[in-house]
């Protein structure tokens, strides 16, 4: 169901209510940035390594359309990938997955499912996209989505982002695919890995596109000296 048929008004309100996310750089950080044409132009971060987590899994799924017709407010996941100096990468390979809007996720305690998993080359303004829903939320955790950067055979970063709670307890509460669960249990605030991954790690949210999909939009700074050293068992084109 799409966003357009949601009550917009306690979105719209919510969207209202959220602070802005504002992450305090340099003046001529923020005009490379832009001149550079990120996605979030106001930020240029170096995201953090953080937890993998239990769930992940390779299918070799390399397609951009995740969902599988799970139910859930339709959500493009935007990724962007620049090195240090905010240029974008070309050819990076990333990987997403998460829970469904029960806080299920597949391939995992003997399902053989694929739902909200796949994988997706940069282009050339290094930018990978996924058509999915807005994921649920599980006890303990706040709402996020998990990915992992391939730069080469050796270089990852594995990362999560994050919603602001507002926004995403509003998606929670409005859309029929998450009724009787509730507002998450974790506020961002309280969630360790979000605190660990800090601000940047927070996507920017657009609930009013024009097509009724929500946008969620991320720049993701890679350090390669920090990046972990792990062989890909699997390198696009190969079996």
């Amino acid at each position: 169901m799409p966003l357009t048929v949601l009550d917009r008004r306690s979105l719209l309100k919510a969207l209202s209510l959220a602070p802005a996310f504002a992450v305090t750089v340099p003046r001529w950080a923020r005009a490379e940035a832009e001149a550079a044409g990120l996605i979030t132009p106001d930020v240029c971060l170096l995201q953090p390594e953080v937890t993998e987590g239990p769930y992940y899994i390779d299918p070799g799924l390399i397609r951009q359309d995740i969902a599988e017709g799970r139910p859930g407010l339709p959500v493009v996941l935007r990724f962007q990938v620049v090195m240090a100096d905010c240029k974008p990468v070309e050819g990076a390979r990333v990987d997403v997955w998460h829970c469904d809007a029960a806080g299920d996720y597949s391939g995992v305690q003997g399902d053989a499912g694929t739902f909200l998993r796949g994988t997706q080359p940069t282009d050339a303004d290094g930018v990978a996209e996924f058509r999915s829903i807005f994921p649920g939320w599980y006890p303990g955790r706040v709402t996020h989505v998990h990915y992992k950067v391939f730069l080469d055979e050796r270089t990852v970063l594995t990362g999560q982002i994050f919603f602001d709670d507002r926004l995403a307890n509003a998606i929670h509460a409005d859309h029929p695919a998450y009724e009787g669960r509730g507002a998450q249990d974790t506020a961002l605030a309280a969630d360790g890995i979000a605190r660990q991954a800090g601000a940047g790690a927070v996507a920017r949210l657009d609930l009013d596109a024009p097509d009724g999909e929500a946008i969620a939009a991320l720049v993701v700074g890679v350090d390669r000296d920090r990046a972990s050293g792990s062989l890909l068992e699997r390198l696009f084109g190969r079996g």
